[in-house]
């Protein structure tokens, strides 16, 4: 099964694990990743100023998993860490820029 990404609503793909996985920024994602990490706004003006930790992004990322229960959360964190900052940037500016502008 190919993840594919509706960027009208935010969503974008991770690959995890060798697959890749559909991330939905879903309201009920959205409180979950606030209550573990703090307000979503403080989280993107530190991401905006390059102090967001790598333990945000995969988090921010697994709460955001459409498929949660078929991924753990330490796959996520190995598949940011293994294809790097740049790569999972542009996943993280799509949610980020869900979060700061809603659906369109």
């Amino acid at each position: 099964m190919t993840a594919t990404a509706n960027p009208m609503r935010g969503e974008a793909v991770l690959v995890v694990a060798g697959v890749p996985r559909l991330l939905r920024p879903s309201f009920t994602a959205l409180v979950a990743a606030e209550e573990e990490l703090g307000p979503l706004f403080a989280l993107v003006e530190r991401a905006g100023e390059g102090q967001l930790r790598l333990t945000e992004m995969a988090a921010l990322f697994w709460h955001c998993l459409a498929d949660q229960h078929s991924v753990s959360r330490g796959l996520v964190g190995e598949a940011v860490t293994s294809q790097g900052l740049a790569t999972c940037a542009k996943p993280l500016r799509t949610l980020l820029g869900q979060i700061l502008q809603g659906a369109g």
